[in-house]
């Protein structure tokens, strides 16, 4: 399954330049196909790559060669932080969707 360039920047809740910028920048983790007209497709783990850049340069306020460097240093550690920030976050919107039902 692939993701075009508009869904990426919906799912990450940014425009899409700053993904294509992102995609151009962080081209060692991100290596998007492309169809007969030249758009980029980013796979699933390019996704998850797009997640873990989102976190460290949006939420913790990363430079990108600070953010790139950490990628390459601790990917693994960094995969396991944006997966439980996501899970968290949803568990917050279940416990509001509940407290809004009470």
């Amino acid at each position: 399954m692939y993701y075009t360039i508009g869904e990426v920047a919906e799912i990450l809740g940014e425009n899409t330049s700053l993904v294509r910028f992102w995609s151009t920048t962080f081209s060692d983790f991100i290596k998007p196909a492309r169809n007969k007209k030249g758009n980029r497709l980013f796979t699933a783990d390019d996704l998850a790559n797009f997640k873990i850049i989102h976190h460290l340069v949006k939420e913790r306020g990363m430079t990108l060669e600070g953010a790139g460097k950490r990628m390459r240093d601790n990917k693994e550690g960094e995969d396991k932080t944006v997966d439980i920030i996501a899970s968290l976050n949803n568990i917050k919107k279940q416990l509001l969707e509940i407290k809004e039902m009470i």
